[in-house]
């Protein structure tokens, strides 16, 4: 979680948080956003299971949508 906590203080440091969004808001983040069961997320999350995270994190990097996303995000870091 601190990784995730310091990705954004860096994105926000950047000026790069309305481009996050927008990667967000696009089709493909709108079509990840509806694949995504957000249940299985935040009980994995409040109860630390790193293990659940990771497998959910594979299941949509897994996909085309999810590649297309992780590549332009971390365009938004170089």
């Amino acid at each position: 979680m601190a990784n995730l906590e310091a990705l954004g203080r860096e994105l926000e440091r950047r000026g790069k948080t309305g481009d996050l969004k927008r990667l967000a808001e696009s089709a493909d983040g709108r079509k990840l956003g509806q694949m995504i069961d957000t249940r299985a997320v935040e009980q994995a999350a409040r109860s630390g299971d790193a293990a659940a995270l990771s497998a959910l994190l594979r299941s949509v990097l897994s996909t085309e949508e999810g590649k297309r996303l992780a590549r332009q995000a971390e365009n938004l870091l170089k």
